[in-house]
């Protein structure tokens, strides 16, 4: 991603409720399982989405602890 990529999508983040945080928390890691299952099996073709997805979790988990 980039920077202003990251700052759209942590503006939009910020908008959000906790609940509202929690469920796209909760895609993330399930987006996050299955490319570390397609990686395992050999079939991941974009193997920067795995660290994107980390990150984009972390930045949620940073929001939800602001907003505490």
């Amino acid at each position: 991603m980039k920077l202003k990529e990251i700052q759209e999508f942590v503006k939009e983040l910020r908008g959000l409720s906790q609940e509202e945080l929690a469920k796209k928390e909760n895609e993330l890691k399930k987006e996050l399982f299955d490319l570390r299952f397609q990686a395992a099996a050999g079939q991941l073709e974009k193997t920067a989405r795995l660290k994107e997805v980390k990150k984009q979790i972390a930045r949620i988990k940073t929001v939800q602890s602001e907003l505490n």
